[in-house]
């Protein structure tokens, strides 16, 4: 009747004969009739035969009404349309979709999937401790491999940029540049500068118990530019860079300009990847020799107040202590660094998930391998340049 209230029609009807069972949706599936539908599903019960779908009758369906439907229904293929959604009932009886609008198709289907990856990305429960090690071992070994492809992906992009430098995009290099060089040397320089008092403090309390204060300019100077600024600042850039770029990206993804950019007929890896990549390479060796001198004042300031060493004997010291080598290998390990910074977050990015919270675990994902890559690879460092006696 005309003048019925929406929430007393039915939401569903199943009908069984023939052995075959049809469910018919009616009405409005959303989120306002979510309790009304689930008792209703509740109360028919699964029927244990081939399963016809009929959603000829349905007006529209949200993705509450759609995840309560693919519950009931439970995971198993599907038969009939080819772009009906895969589900099934428990027992694993085949079902047939009838009559689903092409609008409530994809609403299902998207559903379906977000569904299925989900229960995918945990680890399995109730397996033994040495089955949730190789799932583990399995997903480290899969993310690897993608950021291996997406590298290797990267570097054929670079081949064509290389072989037709116009393709080049200035501009957007340069506002990269700007956003993760110039807008980072105030934090850098902070965060360096506190480092050099740190460790120059605490080599002082040891160096005046044995009247060897001077000393303390030497294992300043090396540390710092060898070791303590290249680490510090790539930790800095891959928190504040390495998470921007994932989120940028992310957030393109999430509201499809990235697709947009590609039926445009351009190269997403020239206009979004590459710029980002380029810059991080070439910003992250300055912002070492910045964190570099930033340290090294930082020490100039506490050994002048607590050890009696004068700015100009701290000078004069760190020239006859700190051989130039020490200052190449540190700004050599930053465009590796930074490389594996940029690789990370724009692949983080290009590939995350079309929803709000994918993104927000992508970055956060992003900052943490970031992180660990980092200190890898200066472990990495420290055993080659021994092994070459550097």
């Amino acid at each position: 009747m005309p003048g019925r209230n929406m929430a007393e029609q039915p939401c569903c009807q199943l009908e069984q004969g023939d052995g075959q069972a049809r469910l018919l949706l009616l009405g409005s599936w959303r989120l306002s009739r979510l309790p009304e539908i689930e008792a209703a599903l509740a109360a028919l019960g699964h029927p244990g035969l081939p399963l016809q779908v009929d959603a000829s009758a349905l007006e529209q369906i949200d993705s509450a009404g759609a995840m309560v439907l693919l519950r009931w229904l439970g995971p198993a293929p599907a038969d009939g349309r080819e772009d009906a959604p895969s589900s099934g009932p428990v027992d694993a009886q085949p079902i047939t979709w009838l009559g689903l609008a092409a609008a409530n198709s994809r609403i299902v289907d998207q559903v379906r999937r977000q569904w299925q990856a989900s229960k995918t990305s945990a680890a399995p429960a109730g397996r033994s401790l040495l089955a949730r090690v190789g799932w583990q071992a399995a997903s480290m070994g899969t993310l690897l491999l993608g950021h291996l492809n997406f590298f290797g992906g990267m570097l054929v992009a670079l081949g064509r940029l290389l072989r037709h430098p116009a393709q080049l995009r200035q501009r957007e290099l340069v506002v990269q540049l700007e956003q993760t060089g110039l807008n980072a040397i105030p934090v850098v320089a902070l965060v360096t500068s506190l480092i050099g008092v740190v460790v120059a403090y605490l080599l002082g309390l040891q160096a005046e118990q044995y009247g060897a204060n001077v000393f303390v300019v030497d294992g300043v100077g090396i540390g710092a530019t060898r070791e303590f600024a290249p680490i510090i600042v790539a930790v800095v850039v891959a928190g504040r860079s390495g998470a921007a770029f994932t989120a940028q990206l992310g957030s393109m993804r999430l509201t499809e300009e990235i697709d947009a950019i590609r039926t445009l007929g351009l190269d997403a890896w020239q206009v979004l990847v590459l710029p980002r990549v380029l810059a991080l390479m070439l910003a992250l060796p300055l912002l070492v020799f910045v964190g570099d001198i930033a340290a090294l004042l930082g020490a100039m300031a506490i050994t002048s107040a607590m050890l009696d060493i004068t700015p100009e004997g701290f000078i004069a010291r760190l020239q006859e202590s700190l051989p130039l080598r020490h200052v190449l290998i540190g700004l050599v390990k930053a465009p590796v660094f930074a490389l594996v910074i940029a690789v990370i977050g724009t692949r983080m990015g290009m590939t995350v998930g079309r929803d709000t919270r994918a993104v927000g675990a992508a970055t956060t994902s992003t900052v943490v391998q970031s992180i660990v890559a980092v200190i890898l690879l200066d472990a990495g460092f420290a055993m080659l340049f021994q092994w070459l006696d550097l």
